[in-house]
């Protein structure tokens, strides 16, 4: 691409809310989704909660003229839930599964059993090379007392790393999908503070859609008004993500979301609202490099990412506490029905003993009681193993971290993480890197 040519690209995101045989109106939401698309023939379209691949499969005939490119990205007991639809060539794939994601007996909330994970494509659109993330993190099913707040820290956390990991060579990064999080909440910090992604509605040149951006709206039909207390209005928690690189500009010229209703039906496509943002890609010029840096000092970026990892930590620290808690119990609860279990086996031994005695308990009330100790053996070890689990992951996302904050208040303090003996002295502000190079 020379340096004066323009590609625009056109993103679209939607949470379909689609659980078969559970979710409102899911074939027929499914068919209107697949017309809006085939009608707006956007170039990236970034789905989440398509947790049927025969769904995936009916959407993917229909848009086979206008999007002849699609991913389904598998993972977990039901999937996933992502897809990736595009008019470019998909050239390459990747999925990561997020390592703590809520809880098996949680059922009714369903978080565990769905395997979210972050996907990745990698397009070729106009001779650059597009890194394209899709992804649905925990929800938040309580403000006030959010228990999958270190698991929606620790994914955020995981899906930063992943995004910086991948994208190292790509010349544009787009990201879409359902994180949860409130634009201000720690996680949406750490992830775009960390990897320089920028928030479509807050870069656009022109928006049309719900007020202040919002995503889950009071409005839409399928939405509760109590899931959104204490936001009687809504709240924003569907994005599209952006970056350049050195050699490419990125600019979002306009972003629009659906607003409950859609003319001509009676239904809105999803609980969520769909996401359209307009990227326009430019190739730098030498005199450009650097243009697009903000103006905080390298200074200002590194202290406020070490505020941020710092605050990380200590949540991701709440729930290791809370884990080796649960643990404890789980234990505990295991020793008791080993010790009932052990009880009851010298019980049923005493006649073997005792010539002539009886079984002091009726032979049915010993069984039942049998089968309640072997419950609560059975149980409380897989709590064990789980809980263990939990507290290896945790563990492990804190040990990154503390390793980055010591990188970053390095970097801070203006000394260098290694340097030879005879290296070339520099002034201090060349020896400030940009918050963005962080290492971990």
């Amino acid at each position: 691409m020379a340096n004066t040519d323009c590609v625009s690209v056109r993103v679209f995101s939607l949470n379909c809310w689609g659980i078969r045989y559970l979710s409102k109106h899911c074939s027929q939401r499914y068919q209107m989704i697949g017309e809006m698309l085939c009608k707006e023939q956007h170039d990236i379209v970034l789905l989440q909660e398509v947790w049927s691949e025969k769904d995936f499969i009916c959407l993917k005939v229909k848009l086979a003229s206008t999007h002849p490119y699609s991913h389904y990205f598998k993972s977990g007991v039901i999937g996933s839930g992502l897809a990736i639809f595009s008019k470019h060539r998909i050239q390459d794939t990747f999925l990561y599964r997020y390592s703590l994601n809520g809880y098996p007996y949680m059922a009714h909330h369903g978080d565990w059993f769905a395997g979210k994970a972050v996907g990745m494509a990698i397009l070729n659109l106009a001779g650059l090379t597009v890194n394209v993330y899709v992804t649905h993190l925990h929800a938040e099913y309580s403000r006030e007392t959010d228990s999958y707040l270190p698991h929606r820290v620790v994914q955020a956390w995981e899906l930063q790393q992943f995004i910086r990991h991948t994208s190292t060579g790509a010349d544009v990064v787009i990201m879409g999908g359902d994180l949860n999080m409130h634009p201000q909440d720690l996680g949406c910090r750490l992830l775009m503070s960390y990897t320089g992604l920028r928030d479509c509605y807050t870069e656009t040149a022109k928006f049309d859609g719900c007020e202040n951006g919002i995503t889950l709206i009071a409005d839409n039909l399928f939405v509760g008004k109590n899931e959104l207390i204490p936001f009687e209005k809504g709240i924003r928690i569907d994005y599209i993500l952006f970056k350049g690189s050195s050699k490419t500009n990125v600019y979002c010229d306009f972003m629009s979301t659906t607003k409950g209703s859609v003319p001509g039906h009676p239904l809105p496509y999803s609980d969520h609202e769909a996401l359209t943002a307009e990227l326009r890609l430019e190739s730098k010029i030498p005199a450009q490099t650097g243009s697009d840096k903000t103006q905080d000092t390298p200074t200002e970026k590194l202290a406020e990412l070490v505020d941020t990892l710092t605050e990380a930590r200590t949540e991701v620290k709440v729930g290791l506490h809370c884990a080796e808690r649960m643990r404890y119990t789980a234990a505990r609860t295991g020793v008791m029905g080993l010790a009932l279990l052990f009880l009851e086996l010298a019980i049923a031994a005493v006649p073997c003993f005792t010539l002539g005695a009886e079984q002091p308990f009726p032979r049915i009330s010993f069984y039942l009681l049998a089968a309640l100790c072997f419950v609560i053996l059975l149980t409380t070890s897989l709590l064990y193993i789980f809980y263990t689990m939990e507290l290896k992951s945790l563990q492990g996302a804190e040990d990154q971290m503390r390793l980055s904050v010591g990188s970053l208040q390095e970097k801070l303090r203006g000394f260098p993480v290694a340097q030879p003996h005879n290296a070339p002295q520099r002034s201090p502000v060349e020896k400030l890197p940009s918050a963005l190079d962080a290492e971990e």
